[in-house]
């Protein structure tokens, strides 16, 4: 058995990738300027990055990549990502009693950051502990991964846009690419400025109502933090209480971004260049926005009805007020898209909506959206394959395609989608017995519910979960080797496990 796989072309462009990602630190490190604080975190580590990416980018001058080479790059380069997106937290937790300064736990926080998962190890989120350069570190790496870190290199980088239809397809979310441009560069360059004008829309607006004196504490800083992390369904913030800490009509104006970045953003390109059509048209467009809609009517009920024993910002524990709609919409919006925001403490709401929203989260956004979970189009597919199946078992000489939108979908897509969700599940359901049963032996008391949402809440990248892993608690008491489970989680969630595992299979000759 040996590797067949040229480690060395990919090794070399995830260098490339590494020097241009430390690029990005000029971003924290004008915010430690302006507030002096951890300048020289950010100094020494884009030295670091850089040093370490000019480092591999000499093992190939030249590299040439095949399918095997994209993959292994794609996978490496979000686990790189992680290694240098941890190196300011542990310069800044150096001789102090952070969190940050355990290795494990800073590389668990970046992590959880470029794959936009939102879980944290922060034990205290505050600026007394952490500087604000640090935090929008924190943000950024939620931005940077959202629409993928190898899309931003393809749009910029004419060395990886050769193998950029392989690269894209291995990094994208969803069962499949569509292709907006003839050049792949071109489409690369197309999803980010979409991505990027929602970004800054969504700022402007937060900031507006700053201005107005709608929202008081939402100053520019808060303003450009939370832009970084609703698009990207991030769900990161650098308020203790997330997006409860912010007025009501700032958690309206967020709950359509949140939404947004659950569709897939090929379809505003088509918006945009006035084609308006294939949004409308589109299927999983229709089911996903028809899904959040029942499931806001259903947790509104369930709210209505007493769920939550207090709901923040108003009080109301029964009844269809504004209050138990906002609270219902958030909610839904957040978890859906596996963004992690939150408004209220659904931890501590009852078990019938613990239990739907645990379904909620299986969910997921869209193919091609920044969102996380399953995807809406792989259970419609899911959903029409099992029809067929009980079809044809009682018309055993019918052929019956499967169909989407009135298109066929082709019987390898079929296989492809029923294989991904059922990895997907059993992973899920091995790593939340491996969680409890690590728990158990260093003596933490982990309900059922909660080792099922910290597994569910990482491998789907969704970020909080249920009980001490509610949206205002923290991942921080788990052990070492937790951790590092759910750190894997969260990598091959991001890259939606078939291509990692691919890369093993493919790269062994035996």
């Amino acid at each position: 058995m040996r590797w067949q796989i040229d480690w060395r072309a990919s090794l070399s462009l995830v260098g490339t990738v590494v020097k241009y990602l430390a690029l990005t630190m000029l971003i924290p490190l004008t915010v430690a300027v302006i507030y002096w604080e951890d300048v020289w975190v950010f100094v020494a580590s884009m030295l670091i990055a850089v040093t370490i990416g000019l480092s591999l980018e000499r093992l190939d001058p030249d590299p040439d990549l095949g399918p095997e080479e994209a993959l292994l790059l794609v996978a490496i380069s979000w686990f790189a990502a992680a290694l240098i997106g941890a190196i300011p937290y542990l310069l800044a937790g150096y001789g102090t009693a952070s969190t940050l300064a355990h290795p494990v736990n800073a590389l668990f926080e970046s992590t959880s950051g470029f794959t936009t998962t939102g879980a944290t190890v922060l034990g205290e989120i505050s600026f007394e502990r952490h500087s604000h350069a640090l935090l929008i570190w924190r943000q950024l790496t939620q931005w940077l991964g959202g629409m993928g870190i190898i899309v931003l290199m393809i749009a910029i980088l004419p060395e990886l846009a050769v193998n950029g239809a392989q690269l894209m397809s291995s990094e994208a979310p969803g069962p499949e690419l569509q292709k907006l441009t003839p050049k792949i560069a071109e489409t690369a360059r197309a999803l980010w400025l979409v991505y990027f004008g929602f970004t800054i829309l969504l700022i402007c607006i937060l900031y507006g109502l700053h201005l107005a004196g709608q929202a008081p504490n939402m100053n520019l800083y808060n303003a450009v933090a939370h832009g970084f992390t609703t698009l990207p369904t991030g769900g990161f913030s650098p308020q203790a209480d997330s997006i409860a800490a912010f007025s009501a009509i700032v958690q309206w104006v967020i709950i359509p971004f949140m939404v947004i970045a659950g569709v897939n953003f090929a379809l505003f390109w088509h918006l945009l260049r006035g084609e308006a059509r294939e949004m409308l048209n589109n299927t999983e467009f229709r089911a996903y926005t028809g899904a959040i809609a029942i499931f806001i009517a259903i947790l509104s009920f369930l709210l209505a009805r007493g769920a939550a024993p207090v709901l923040d910002l108003g009080g109301a524990t029964e009844g269809l007020t504004e209050n138990t709609v906002r609270q219902a919409a958030f909610q839904i919006g957040s978890l859906m898209n596996s963004t992690g925001y939150a408004t209220s403490d659904f931890a501590q709401w009852d078990g019938h909506a613990q239990i739907f929203l645990l379904f909620v989260m299986f969910v997921g956004g869209s193919a091609g959206s920044t969102g996380g979970g399953v995807k809406v189009i792989r259970w419609l597919v899911v959903l029409k394959a099992v029809r067929r199946e009980l079809f044809v078992t009682a018309h055993p000489d019918a052929v019956r395609p499967v169909r989407l939108g009135g298109n066929i979908v082709s019987e390898d897509a079929v296989r492809g989608i029923v294989a991904f969700t059922l990895l997907y599940l059993l992973l899920f359901a091995v790593s939340a017995v491996l969680i409890s049963l690590d728990s158990a032996r260093i003596g933490y008391q982990l309900t059922a519910l909660e080792a099922i949402s910290a597994s569910l809440a990482t491998i789907g990248n969704i970020g909080p979960g249920f009980g001490s892993l509610g949206p205002f608690g923290s991942y921080l008491q788990f052990s070492d080797a937790s951790k590092l489970l759910m750190i894997f989680l969260m990598w091959v969630g991001r890259l939606e496990i078939v291509p990692v595992l691919a890369l093993f299979v493919s790269g062994l000759d035996q």
